[in-house]
C-alpha cells in the first residue's frame, strides 16, 4: 500500500502596514524609539513548504530577482536554520517555495512576513506546535519588525518595534491600495537622514486602547516621510497622486517608504483610483488589497 505524501503547508506573508509609526526618540545605541500601529493586508507573498531530507529555497514571482537566495542574506533560510537550532533539529529539512510578490526594500515589511511565514510553516511541519508568543520571541534577532508579522493581526509596537501588545480597529476590512515607485529605498538610509536633519520627535500618545478609527489615523504621522522624502524627494509625488484621488479617506507613506498606502471610502473607489493612476503613472506597481481588521487575523485564513 502507497502511503500518500502530506499535503504541501501554505503560508501567506501578508504585507506590514505601519498605520501611524511616531518616532519617539533614541536610544544611547542609536537606535531609535518608535510607536507605531501594524496592521496587515489580504495581498502577501505566498510560501509553499513540503517535506524534504535538506533545507533549500526557490524563489519565483514578479519580485524574484531582485532577492538574494544565499543563506546569508536571506530571511527564509535564516528563520528556518534559527528555528531548527532552537527546537533542537539541527538536520530538519524543508523544501520552500517563496512566491515573491511584494516589492522589496518597499516599507511593506516583505522580508519581515517572509520570515515569519516560515517560522509559521515549520512550525506546523515539524510538528513543534510553539504557541505565537514563543516563535515571536524566536524572531526577534531575525528583525525588529518580524515579531508583529509572526502575529500577522493588528498589533501596537513600542520599543524599535518590537515591545507588542493587542490593537484593536474599528472595522473588520477596509479597502487599500498600495503603490510603490518600483525603485527601493533603504530604511538606515531614511533613520540616517531623519538624525542628521534632527527632525523633532513625537510626543508618546496617551491610551490608545480604544478601537482605531480611520479619523482617529488621521490625526496621527509617519514621522519618517519627511526624512525619506531627504533621501528621494519622488518619494512625496507619490503620495500627493494617491491622496488626490476620489474616495480617499487617507493616504500614508508605508514603513520607511517608498511604498504609499491610500484607505477609499469604497472598493469601487479603489478600483477606478488604480485604473487611473495605471493609466497615468505606468511604472508604478499598484496592488489593490484590503487592510484587515479584528474580526480575522490573517494567520488563519
Amino acid at each position: 500500500m502507497t502511503v500518500a505524501a502530506p499535503a504541501p503547508i501554505v503560508e501567506t506573508a501578508r504585507a506590514k502596514l505601519n498605520l501611524m509609526l511616531h518616532v519617539v526618540g533614541r536610544r544611547a545605541d542609536g537606535y531609535h524609539l518608535l510607536e507605531s500601529l501594524f496592521a496587515f493586508t489580504r495581498f502577501g507573498d505566498v510560501l509553499t513548504i513540503e517535506a524534504a531530507d535538506s533545507l533549500s529555497l526557490t524563489i519565483q514571482g514578479p519580485f524574484a530577482p531582485t532577492l538574494a537566495t544565499s543563506a546569508d542574506d536571506n530571511l527564509v533560510v535564516r528563520a528556518a536554520r534559527r528555528l531548527a537550532e532552537a527546537a533542537g533539529l539541527p538536520a530538519a529539512g524543508a523544501a520552500i517555495r517563496l512566491e515573491k510578490r511584494i516589492p522589496v526594500a518597499a516599507g511593506l515589511g516583505g522580508g519581515s512576513a517572509d520570515a515569519a511565514a516560515t517560522l509559521r510553516g515549520l512550525n506546523r511541519l515539524w510538528g513543534l506546535g510553539w504557541s505565537p508568543e514563543r516563535l515571536a520571541a524566536l524572531a526577534a534577532a531575525l528583525g525588529a519588525d518580524v515579531p508583529a508579522c509572526v502575529h500577522s493581526r493588528p498589533m501596537w509596537g513600542t520599543g524599535v518595534g518590537d515591545i507588542l501588545r493587542p490593537a484593536r480597529l474599528a472595522w473588520s476590512s477596509l479597502p487599500v491600495l498600495l503603490a510603490n515607485p518600483r525603485w527601493p529605498l533603504a530604511t538606515p538610509s531614511v533613520f540616517k537622514a531623519f538624525r542628521e536633519a534632527a527632525l523633532p520627535f513625537s510626543a508618546p500618545l496617551a491610551g490608545a486602547e480604544a478601537a482605531v478609527t480611520v479619523a482617529a489615523l488621521a490625526g496621527w504621522r509617519n514621522d519618517l516621510e519627511a526624512a525619506a522624502s531627504l533621501c528621494a524627494p519622488e518619494v512625496m509625488a507619490l503620495g500627493r497622486a494617491l491622496a488626490h484621488q476620489p474616495g480617499v479617506r487617507l493616504a500614508r507613506m508605508a514603513g520607511s517608504g517608498p511604498s504609499w498606502f491610500a484607505v477609499f471610502e469604497s472598493g469601487d473607489d479603489m478600483a477606478r483610483a488604480c485604473d487611473a493612476l495605471g493609466a497615468t503613472h505606468p511604472g508604478w506597481w499598484l496592488q489593490p488589497s484590503e487592510i484587515k481588521g479584528c474580526a480575522s487575523t490573517g494567520v488563519e485564513e
